[in-house]
């Protein structure tokens, strides 16, 4: 029998070479976070939190079955958010730079400089991350990644059939602060981590 002809065709694979997730490479997406004496002070090296729009939540999540691939990523407009992984496991993270609009700009969807701005369920205005844009970190070792507010992410992903990972963000956030982008719905592509 004859297939109908609307089939849609294969997404187109990026694949992606992973950065080693430091303090200078992680810069532009938020911090990255490793140990250091019991007796340092407070200083720029800890994670500079926002949690001021909620209540904190502090847990470990248990992932299964997270290939080195993605097509969706996500990000949080009211949170930084902090990932590490239990027993210092290596685990890689898909970013893109914040794109939230400024709330003071006015904006009308779509309609500000050419550029393409979409209104988020969650009430924000963001611009949408381009495929260009996305890169792709690998963490190892006891760190952690503290996300500045707005990063897109996907991930932690892994090559093990389970990990778990501390988790700090709102106690809501994933109710209330989760907007999606799905490159393959709106770019027709498929990242792959290729280490």
């Amino acid at each position: 029998m004859g297939g109908s002809g609307d089939s849609k065709p294969a997404p187109e694979v990026v694949e992606l070479k992973p950065i080693e997730a430091t303090p200078a490479s992680f810069q532009e997406y938020g911090q990255v976070i490793e140990p250091h004496p019991d007796s340092t002070e407070f200083g720029p090296q800890d994670a500079q939190l926002d949690l001021s729009r909620g209540i904190p939540r502090f847990y470990i999540m248990q992932l299964e079955n997270r290939p080195l691939k993605f097509s969706t990523i996500t990000h949080h407009a009211s949170v930084t958010q902090c990932l590490g992984s239990v027993g210092g496991h290596v685990w890689y993270l898909g970013v893109a730079k914040p794109s939230i609009v400024d709330d003071s700009e006015e904006v009308k969807e779509g309609e500000k400089s050419g550029r393409n701005i979409v209104r988020s369920r969650c009430g924000h205005f963001y611009v949408p991350p381009a495929v260009e844009g996305v890169r792709v970190f690998r963490v190892a070792g006891f760190k952690f990644l503290k996300l500045n507010r707005g990063t897109w992410h996907a991930g932690p992903l892994f090559n093990a059939d389970a990990m778990g990972f501390y988790n700090l963000e709102l106690s809501n956030t994933n109710v209330v602060d989760h907007t999606t982008h799905s490159f393959i719905r709106e770019n027709g592509v498929v990242f792959s981590i290729n280490d």
